[in-house]
């Protein structure tokens, strides 16, 4: 399994511009491969909690400088200028994740793919453009980006590190790698443990009490029931474990009594990570992955947009519409 070699490109103010919401980038990005090269657009003194994140993964910042209505593209147009400087000029990268769902970045994703390289787009639900989306190689919405990196952001204080993931946290990730990562649904243990540096590069198997990172996974796969471990020629294959449930799937049921709080608190998880508005497909989506058996005329419903009325009308959610129509949620 070969690993891809990106270029990051990362428009602040489509992303939220917050700690989480970069981190969750990088380690979406980092699963796929190494990041040569990072650069973010529109910086400000008020995204000054940035500052660390941006420094350790070493990236190139580029200031907003606006003078008047005539300037608002300026971070848009050296987006493209310098993607397209680093396609022609860099043979190592071969892949781009361009952080943003603007329609005017369509040209810019079709001249990449004309050169071989592959396009991963990421943005928020609500400003994401459906041809963005449709001409990207792979598009992820930024908010299960957050979504998948929020069940494994269990800590633990270790003496390497002042935060590092828990047993049962590194598990969840462990599960997010070869879910996004493996060929035929496994993968060797030393690209594993590639990927886990890329995203953690003071990860030692020490830390969790084992001698190797051989060992380790035994742990895992006994302790957590996430994995299974098997050798195959001397080398050491990691599959997920068919008959353990999936991460995040609960054995709960949404029914006509407790279904408002399970939605409430889907809800608050969105505007934690600092969404304001959300596309209504997200929460379907979130809401499908927690209770896999949900259906609208389980909870007396016919249609999803029916069970956003009912929630309007209890003041858990705020149903407004775009500019071009298109329904969305606000939190409260």
């Amino acid at each position: 399994m070969s690993s891809s070699r990106f270029a990051l490109f990362v428009d602040l103010e489509n992303c939220g511009a917050k700690v989480a919401t970069l981190n969750s980038i990088l380690e979406k990005v980092k699963i796929r491969g190494d990041i040569l090269l990072g650069k973010v657009y529109g910086y400000t003194d008020q995204f000054g909690d940035l500052k660390e994140i941006l420094l350790s993964n070493t990236f190139t910042v580029v200031p907003s400088l606006r003078y008047g209505i005539s300037q608002k593209n300026n971070a848009d147009i050296l987006l493209v200028i310098d993607a397209l400087e680093v396609a022609y000029t860099n043979p190592l990268i071969d892949s781009f994740c361009i952080v943003s769902g603007d329609s005017d970045y369509t040209p810019l994703v079709g001249r990449l793919k004309s050169m071989g390289k592959f396009v991963l787009g990421i943005s928020r639900s609500e400003v994401a453009s459906s041809i963005f989306i449709n001409a990207c190689n792979e598009f992820q919405f930024l908010e299960s980006v957050k979504s998948t990196s929020r069940v494994s952001r269990g800590k633990k204080k270790s003496a390497g590190s002042d935060e590092t993931l828990d047993l049962a946290g590194l598990a969840k990730l462990v599960e997010s790698i070869i879910s996004e990562q493996a060929d035929e649904g496994e993968m060797y243990a030393s690209e594993l443990k590639g990927v886990l540096l890329r995203l953690q590069p003071d990860f030692n198997e020490k830390t969790y009490g084992c001698a190797t990172f051989g060992k380790l996974l035994q742990k895992l796969a006994q302790e957590e029931k996430v994995i299974t471990v098997k050798s195959d020629n001397f080398n050491v294959l990691v599959s997920l474990n068919q008959e353990a449930a999936p991460s995040g799937k609960g054995e709960n049921q949404l029914t006509q009594s407790n279904w408002q709080q399970a939605f409430a608190e889907q809800l608050k998880h969105y505007k934690d990570d600092g969404f304001e508005r959300i596309n209504p497909s997200i929460l379907k989506e979130d809401i499908q992955s927690a209770y896999p058996d949900f259906q609208e005329r389980s909870i007396g419903f016919k249609r999803f947009s029916d069970v956003l009325k009912e929630l309007q009308k209890a003041g858990i959610l705020q149903l407004e519409s775009d500019d071009q129509k298109n329904l969305l949620i606000r939190m409260l």
